[in-house]
């Protein structure tokens, strides 16, 4: 892929959509068998009789379908440099085997890097909602970008 985003085209203020992705139960089995064995994600019969109802997927499976929407609308295809890291990952409702989400990128402010002239730093919220544009899941994180012009004007 060509690189078409850099530092400099991220503005405070912006927003995009990143995408949709249906939740497959086989998924939502497979992910948290593997990493989140809790009895309301991998056990239809206990998930029933818990305060859900049903089975739900991990929060962490969201926070993985919500990187992959983030790689394949946007990050394979800028200069990024990676993260230092999330904050403020909130589960706001249950996400369930059938759900559509939907997310969206919030560019809350950009700064360019002092001590490393050709970055420049993005921090960002990432909204995603089901299928009823109910806010499922919110978090915030700073992304490192290549700068276009390293030194040069933001």
């Amino acid at each position: 892929m060509s690189i078409e985003l850099y530092w400099e085209d991220f503005k405070a203020g912006d927003t995009a959509p990143i995408g949709e992705r249906k939740v497959d139960r086989d998924e939502v089995l497979a992910f948290a068998t593997a990493y989140d064995p809790q009895p309301f994600h991998i056990d239809e019969a206990a998930a029933q009789q818990s305060m859900y109802e049903g089975l739900i997927a991990s929060g962490w499976h969201t926070v993985a379908m919500t990187m992959r929407l983030m790689c394949d609308s946007y990050l394979n295809r800028a200069a990024s440099l990676g993260s230092p890291g999330i904050d403020n990952v909130r589960w706001l409702k249950p996400v369930r085997p059938g759900d559509t989400l939907k997310g969206r990128r919030v560019v809350l402010e950009t700064r360019a890097s002092q001590s490393r002239p050709q970055m420049g730093m993005v921090r960002m919220r990432w909204e995603v909602s089901n299928q009823h544009g109910e806010l499922v899941m919110t978090m915030e994180g700073v992304n490192m970008f290549q700068r276009r012009t390293p030194g040069g004007a933001g």
